[in-house]
């Protein structure tokens, strides 16, 4: 009964009957058996129906259209070979059955074509990340691919492309060589290789091809030092199956294959794989299965699996809609059994011999791969690529420091290269052509320190100058030889033969190697070459002539500060002198006197203060606090103004005629740029029309064009790079300056051709040159004196000082005198606050304003300023005793004294009149007044024991209401 529920499943199997093919039909034949004896309750059972492809296309297509046609088979094993693969496809398309291939790894083969299509192995394009990593970990630049000229060759191309663009990488050439190529093309494709200067090679092909392939290189010196070979799992896979004088050929060699994870079960495999082989031909030699045998091994399994959880149960065709003038090619059914077979395939999941098999759109996933390296008699791995790690020494399955991709050349282990050195090849060497590098140079008429050439009778040339060392400096830094020429770029009648882009373009064209000279680094000319990092400054600036302009030297003291700051200062000198006025006004008598005489001492305090000239003396603390801030500012801003006023004399002198582009532009006058240099387009971005533009070839001309001007036939400026510049101030400096800003441009750098392995060197070199004391020979050789700082462009315009810089200090003083003004109301109010008290029915608010303002127009009796002497009225009106106060409640002044008089109440008495008394000398016939008042100041002084030396005595006429002085020193 068991035996009656088993349903055959009709399986073709379309390979080449070769060894290969008997190794993977062995592998298949073993997968079932070794599956259904584990799953014996499977009601399905997988039918094998076996066709030869016989090494071909059409082999493979009529195998498979009689496996479809006349066996009606519900899947396809096979073909070995992609180029076979593509008809069978196209046929299982139409039938409907599902073409599993465990070999066919061309990326051109996509399950996208048909759902009916399975790629039970890895595609060839899963590997290219892999070889561009470890590119990328050597630092390599250029590398040539070497393929075969067949759809399993081609179809690795793109992608290895674009992975070697993602580690800025390029293929510099595409080696193709047939797969019925003869021994002697082999080797006539190799010689070219040899020819050309990359040394890095990638090889991607079949075993059979590539062992010749490696012989001829061995025989042909090309697996020796400084060339580097890179192998891909379609030989790596392989290497089993290679002859012994094949693999010794390649020693040195790297390459990348799938990993497969050892196992007991891959262990007991290979054990009965063995013994089937023996038991099967025991007179044949025993091959060695690869990972092709393991993937075929491992699609039988899946396709059993699918079988089952298919539920296959009337594996039949459907008769197809066709003519009566059909072909065979279209005289076969349509499966049943195929959507639904191909749907369990998709899902079907395991731990297979090669690894986890598992289908995502119908293709297997990649495992990681081993970099391997090939040490005599086999591969010896040196380390691992992962999609997620990159290049690591040691798989992590744990799923740990996944997030770190690396290309560190340190996580491979040691690595024997072609020729034994012990260092990695560099990718690239000069041609064995006998070729030398040949480096284009511009033919200059004028500046020639940077380049000159000069011809010799049998019309040769020499050629020197500041570039020229540089670049022979640089070039002699390599870390290897480089032998090199160089051709002036110049017609038969020894001009030169284009401008800078021209000449930079040759190198697109190959007709130079590289160029050196004052080419300047340009962003459009880097889209078709390779430049070096700059060896000079970099900057475009603009040059005119210079011009003393005394006309503006008459009100030149005026433009130090700016409007702003000067009205400020004025108000604050004002605000200041009116200030200590208030402060002054009562307890001073400098600060006393006649209303126009007051009004000028405002003005004569303030602004006397700016020299610190003023003869006044304060006497409030509160106007020496005010000063004393005050003075500060006064000082600040005068030693600020005289500052600004000599750097202005100064830069006077260096005052360019145009300050800015604008003008240029704006006058319409003409500017110049150097013969062939590319300032003349960038004069256009700047929005200068063709019409303002000259051109000028040397110094000489330059500086004649400079000193005639526009309106005369030569220009207002020229405009060019700061090396130029330098060399041009340094012989005409006294003459002309730089005005206007200081434009970004990116110096001086060697031309190579686009992706050329020497730029990085080269630079590296420049680096190096630039940094010793090399470069500053050269410099001092070719340009001496002329080595001069440019002026900045930033002294022009001047700028005055404004207000901005200072309103700090302003706002101090502002600050300082309003709280000294309230500080001094709130004393005067204090002590007159009986007035304002005052409630009487005359008393209204202006009358006690103008009360306050009496009093403030009186003297501060009370203050000590007043309080040195005092002088009381006798009873016959005229002197009373004279009160001497205590001394220390006076001061001697070297000038005067005063002696005010008492109050009094009454008003018809003198001293009610006006507080301003006017002091006049006594005349002689007023004697009597003044011996009294003599003769009683003495007796005091006599009483007192006190002697004053050479006093003036101020005695105040109390009558006639006069101030009387006296000058004799009294003792």
């Amino acid at each position: 009964m068991a035996a009656a529920q088993i349903i055959p499943i009709r399986v073709g199997v379309v390979i080449d009957m070769d060894d290969y093919g008997d190794m993977a039909l062995t592998c298949i034949s073993m997968a079932l058996s070794d599956f259904y004896a584990k799953h014996d309750h499977y009601q399905t059972r997988l039918v094998l129906t076996n066709r030869d492809s016989k090494g071909d296309i059409v082999g493979a297509a009529a195998a498979a259209l009689d496996l479809l046609k006349n066996v009606e088979v519900q899947a396809i094993i096979g073909p070995l070979y992609s180029e076979q693969a593509s008809f069978l496809i196209a046929l299982g398309h139409k039938a409907q059955v599902p073409i599993i291939t465990f070999s066919a790894t061309s990326p051109s083969l996509s399950p996208l074509q048909s759902p009916y299509f399975v790629r039970a192995t890895l595609n060839d394009s899963s590997q290219v990340d892999a070889i561009g990593a470890i590119i990328k970990a050597f630092g390599w630049r250029e590398v040539v691919p070497i393929y075969v000229d067949n759809e399993f060759g081609e179809g690795i191309i793109p992608f290895l492309t674009d992975a070697l663009g993602k580690v800025n990488a390029r293929l510099t050439y595409r080696s193709v060589i047939s797969p019925l190529a003869t021994d002697d093309q082999i080797v006539a494709e190799l010689y070219k290789l040899m020819t050309m200067q990359t040394r890095v090679f990638v090889v991607h092909m079949l075993s059979p091809l590539a062992s010749r392939l490696f012989t001829k290189a061995k025989q042909l010196g090309m697996m020796s030092q400084e060339y580097a070979w890179i192998i891909t799992d379609g030989i790596t896979n392989e290497l089993n199956s290679m002859d012994r004088f094949a693999i010794e050929s390649m020693l040195g060699v790297i390459g990348v294959k799938p990993y497969v994870p050892k196992t007991k079960e891959l262990d007991d495999f290979t054990i009965r794989f063995k013994k089937t082989v023996r038991n099967n031909s025991p007179k044949a030699l025993i091959p060695d299965f690869d990972i092709f045998g393991l993937w075929a091994y491992d699609s039988a399994i899946a396709l059993a699996m699918a079988a089952e959880k298919a539920i296959l149960r009337n594996a039949t065709y459907r008769e197809a809609n066709i003519s009566r003038n059909s072909t065979d090619l279209e005289a076969f059914g349509v499966s049943d059994s195929g959507s639904g077979l191909i749907q369990a395939l998709s899902t079907t999941t395991f731990k297979g011999l090669a690894g986890d098999f598992k289908l995502v759109d119908g293709q297997l996933q990649a495992p990681p791969y081993e970099i391997i390296n090939m040490v005599g008699p086999g591969d010896r791995g040196i380390g691992y690529w992962t999609k997620e790690s990159g290049i690591v020494k040691e798989l992590n399955f744990t799923g740990a420091n996944t997030n770190t991709y690396s290309t560190s050349k340190s996580n491979l282990g040691s690595i024997i290269w072609p020729g034994d050195p012990t260092s990695s090849p560099k990718g690239w060497v000069i041609p064995t052509n006998g070729k030398k590098l040949r480096v284009g140079v511009p033919v200059k008429e004028g500046f020639t320190e940077f380049v000159h050439v000069t011809w010799n009778s049998d019309n040769s040339a020499k050629v020197k100058g500041y570039c020229i060392d540089v670049f022979d400096a640089v070039m002699a830094a390599l870390p290897y030889g480089v032998p090199y020429e160089y051709i002036p770029f110049a017609t038969p009648d020894h001009k030169m033969a284009g401008d800078y882009h021209d000449l930079a373009y040759q190198v697109f064209l190959g007709n130079f190697d590289a160029v050196a000279g004052d080419v300047t680094i340009v962003g459009n000319r880097s889209q078709y070459i390779d430049f070096t990092l700059p060896y000079t400054e970099s900057g475009i600036s603009m040059v005119v002539p210079i011009q003393d302009d005394k006309r503006k030297n008459t009100w030149l003291f005026v433009k130090p500060l700016t409007w702003e700051l000067w009205l400020t200062s004025f108000c604050s000198f004002v605000f200041i002198g009116v200030l200590i006025w208030i402060l002054e006004h009562r307890i001073n008598e400098d600060f006393r006197g006649p209303l126009w005489y007051q009004v000028g001492m405002i003005f004569w305090f303030a602004f006397s203060t700016m020299v610190f000239a003023h003869k006044e003396r304060v006497v409030s603390n509160l106007a020496r606090f005010v000063l004393i801030i005050w003075f500060l500012v006064v000082l600040i801003l005068t030693q600020s103004y005289t500052a600004s006023l000599a750097s202005m004399l100064t830069v006077q002198k260096l005052q360019p005629k145009v300050r800015d582009v604008s003008e240029l532009i704006k006058n319409k006058e003409y500017v110049g740029y150097m013969k062939g240099s590319f300032v003349k387009g960038f004069l256009k971005d700047m929005k200068f029309d063709a019409s303002q533009l000259k051109e000028y070839g040397s110094m000489e001309q330059l500086d004649e064009f400079l000193s005639k001007g526009s309106k005369n036939g030569g220009i207002g400026a020229y405009f060019h790079e700061i090396p130029y510049i330098k060399l041009f101030l340094g012989k005409y400096g006294s003459k002309y300056t730089t005005a206007g800003p200081t434009y970004k441009a990116n110096g001086f750098g060697f031309v190579f051709p686009k992706g050329s392995p020497l730029v990085p060197d080269v630079s590296r070199a420049i680096l190096n040159v630039t940094e010793s004391q090399k470069m500053v020979e050269i410099e001092n050789k070719w340009l001496g004196d002329n080595k001069i700082k440019c002026p900045d462009s930033e002294l022009y315009p001047f700028k005055s000082l404004g207000l901005a810089s200072f309103w700090g200090l302003f706002l101090i003083v502002g600050i300082v005198g309003i709280v000294a003004f309230i500080i001094y109301m709130i004393r005067f109010l204090h002590e007159n606050r009986s007035v304002i008290e005052r409630s009487d029915p005359d008393s209204t608010p202006w009358t006690k304003i103008l009360e306050l303002l009496r009093k403030f127009e009186n003297k501060d009796l009370s203050s000590h300023t007043f309080k040195k002497y005092k002088l009381t009225e006798r009873e016959d009106g005229i002197f009373g005793d004279f009160m001497h106060s205590p001394r220390e409640n006076y001061q001697q002044s070297p000038s005067n004294f005063s002696l005010d008089s008492p109050r009094t109440n009454d008003p018809s008495s003198p001293l009610s009149t006006s507080p301003l008394l006017h002091g006049v000398n006594f005349q002689r016939d007023q004697r009597r007044s003044e011996e009294i008042a003599t003769t009683t100041i003495r007796q005091q002084a006599e009483s007192s024991h006190e002697v004053i030396n050479r006093e003036t005595v101020e005695l105040v006429d109390l009558n006639a209401n006069e101030r009387i002085t006296s000058h004799d020193g009294i003792h």
